[in-house]
Parts: C-alpha cells; structure tokens; sequence
C-alpha cells in the first residue's frame, strides 16, 4: 500500500461538525490526510467536499471501508464515491472523421499524463482505424443511421462491458446518444466547440462568426439526456477578431478543444470532480 491513497467525494445538507466527523473517520482508523477542500453551496444548502488520505498504516482494507463509512454516510444524509490510486480506469474514446482530440488523448496517455488504460476506441467512420492500430488499441467501426441507432448502441454497450470500461470519451464523436444508452451508462464526457451555453448543436462556428463574436470557446461537460446541457466540467476561450474567417475560427477552435477536453478528462481521472444537480465542484 505504499504511496496508495483513497479519495472520499461528499456531498450532504450543511451543518455544523461535517469536517470534524469526516476526518475522525479517518484518524480514528490510522489515516493521515494528505488533501482536504470543501466548498458550502448556501443556496442548495449543500456541503461538498473532497478528502484524500494515505493508505500506508491505515487500519481498513480496502473493501471494508465503504462498507464502515456508510453507517457514517447515511448519517449525514450523504451522497457519496470512494476512490483508490491504486485502481486503474479503462477508457474507450468515440470518434467520428476529426482526429485532433483522439490524437491528442492518445499522445498524453502514452507520456503518462493519465494514469488509466485505453484498451478501445469506437466510430461510426472508419477513417480513423489506422491511427488505432499506430498506437496498437481495438477499433470497432459501429455505422449509425436513424434507423439503426437502436441495434448498434446496443452492440456498443456489449463492447463496453467486454472491455470493462468504466469511462467513455466522445472525442468529436459527431453523434447524440440516446436517453435509454445515457441511463444505461452515464459516465460520458463530452467536448463541445462552443462556450455553452452559446451555439448548442451543429456548426457553432459558423454561427459565432455570423454573429461577429470576439472571442470563441470550449466546454467539456458529462452528457446527459438534454443536448450539450450536462454538468460543464471546464471550459476556455481564445479570442478572435473581424478578420478571422470560418477556417479560422475552426483552427483556433480545435486547438481549444484540445486543451479543455484534456482538463475534464484529468480533472474526472484524478477524483476532482463532484456532481451535485446539473453543476459541478472542481477541486483543484
């Protein structure tokens, strides 16, 4: 266990002792706190926390200390996740033609920047196959029509638990998932070219430059049933100016989209994430 931490994500109603029970859970049982931040949402009346701790010397293995914090959880009315360093999550990336946030991705993991595998990656084109096999990971070329949208996401949740992916990441994957895929598997990060809520949908490039805007943007956010409107996870915006064209606007864009789906996807891998409603808690 040594270097290995475990990672607690609370949100529970606000009320005074949170912090001191939290951490008695830990100290009580041999743990030594390395990060601890909190955030108090006074118009939910939520408190939110991330806590994480050395596992080295600590006095629960790792399976019974869900199971010993949830007397304390249920308690505190808490929503809560546990986390371990030491647990490694497996990615699958969906793509559809654009191959500059696939690459992206692919290039950070193999110089480490993510601690996780990714052992798939799924189109709905098959242009992108080649770059799959450079970096030697499963393509699953899976078509998507109207009429067909139904039969081949269910082939895409088998190929999911097959390869036991605990994240998707829809890097430009050009497609809207269904209600029914979202509830079946709903931790799904998305990059959207646009600031949002500005341009939701197709072609937001074009529309920032009809409407002469000054500067562009990126959002990473989790999908959810509603279109380009789930928890936003990070964002960023360059500016542009009245000589930009289309193209411009479009090459700036990417190299934007890049960079913030990296966040989002660092950001979730490390635990710094927590979901209360439709917004979020990033703990730096």
């Amino acid at each position: 266990m040594e270097n290995t931490t475990a990672c607690l994500l609370i949100s529970c109603p606000d009320k005074q002792g949170l912090v001191a029970k939290i951490a008695s859970f830990i100290y009580s049982n041999g743990g030594n706190i390395i990060h601890a931040d909190q955030h108090t949402d006074f118009e939910s009346g939520l408190f939110l926390t991330r806590i994480e701790w050395q596992l080295e010397g600590f006095n629960l293995p790792h399976d019974l200390i869900a199971p010993a914090f949830n007397s304390i959880a249920q308690s505190l009315q808490a929503n809560w996740e546990l986390h371990f360093s030491d647990s490694i999550p497996r990615i699958a990336i969906w793509v559809s033609k654009q191959e500059h946030c696939l690459l992206d991705l692919l290039w950070r993991h193999r110089a480490q920047e993510f601690f996780a595998e990714i052992p798939l990656i799924i189109s709905n084109h098959p242009n992108l196959k080649e770059i799959a096999e450079q970096f030697n990971i499963d393509f699953h070329y899976i078509p998507i029509t109207k009429e067909t949208k139904i039969e081949q996401e269910k082939k895409q949740l088998e190929l999911l638990a097959k390869y036991k992916i605990d994240l998707v990441i829809l890097a430009k994957y050009m497609q809207i998932l269904s209600t029914d895929f979202i509830t079946q598997f709903p931790q799904v990060i998305n990059i959207h070219h646009s600031f949002l809520p500005a341009f939701v949908g197709a072609n937001p490039y074009q529309k920032a430059y009809q409407r002469g805007v000054k500067i562009i943007g990126a959002t990473s956010h989790y999908i959810t049933a509603d279109l380009d409107a789930g928890p936003i996870i990070e964002q960023d915006v360059v500016r542009v100016t009245h000589r930009d064209t289309v193209k411009d606007l479009i090459r700036k864009g990417k190299d934007l989209e890049r960079i913030v789906l990296a966040r989002a996807v660092r950001l979730h891998l490390n635990n710094r994430v927590l979901v209360y409603g439709n917004r979020t808690v990033v703990f730096e």
